[in-house]
């Protein structure tokens, strides 16, 4: 079953290159990359219908203004750029922060027949519940970053994440002790992917 669900996902890439010829450019790339208003139109009319469009292309014409005052920088110049500095390192911390949270090692330990001790009928089940809360981190995320900003969701993201991760350490060390005790690691690992994909 797994190469047919592997190929599945190129079979809509397969659908996308034979239909995306059949698709018209965009106006603005057209309007603005390509300097060709008439064919600009022919979009427009092709996209929206027939009428008066002339509000769209004024604001495409307006965005091609404000791009060409904007001046574009390269790698190197972003870097020594000063006004650029605080933005450059919030960007590096968080980046940096998302590489080494331990996401990916968590997501694996599920897997570690050594430390879960699952039977192997309740691992699809265990990858559903991770796939569930991936969901469910994303949907939640989409609510509350409105509410409470991105700054909040980082903080809250990661300190939730670094108890869920303490605690996940305490149970895998109980784990010989009691044997209910890799279920709740398995819990703590669900509640970790989603503060990590509610939060970072």
């Amino acid at each position: 079953l797994w190469p047919w669900l592997l190929a599945s996902s190129g079979l809509s890439a397969l659908v996308q290159l034979v239909i995306l010829p059949f698709f018209p450019d965009s106006p603005s790339y057209l309007l603005i990359q390509k300097g060709n208003e008439e064919a600009c139109r022919k979009a427009i009319r092709k996209l929206w219908g027939e009428g008066d469009h002339q509000a769209e292309i004024d604001d495409i014409m307006k965005e091609k203004g404000a791009m060409a005052s904007t001046k574009t920088l390269r790698v190197l110049e972003v870097i020594k750029e000063r006004s650029l500095r605080w933005q450059l390192y919030i960007l590096l911390i968080v980046m940096t922060t998302l590489q080494l949270c331990g996401i990916n090692a968590v997501e694996c330990s599920l897997y570690t027949q050594d430390k879960t001790k699952f039977e192997e009928y309740l691992i699809p089940y265990v990858s559903l519940g991770v796939g569930l809360c991936e969901c469910l981190s994303t949907i939640l995320c989409s609510t509350l970053i409105d509410r409470f900003g991105r700054k909040v969701l980082l903080w809250v993201g990661y300190l939730l994440m670094g108890s869920a991760l303490a605690l996940l350490t305490m149970t895998l060390s109980l784990q010989h002790r009691f044997f209910w005790m890799h279920y709740f690691s398995v819990i703590l690992i669900f509640l970790f992917i989603v503060f990590f994909g509610a939060g970072p």
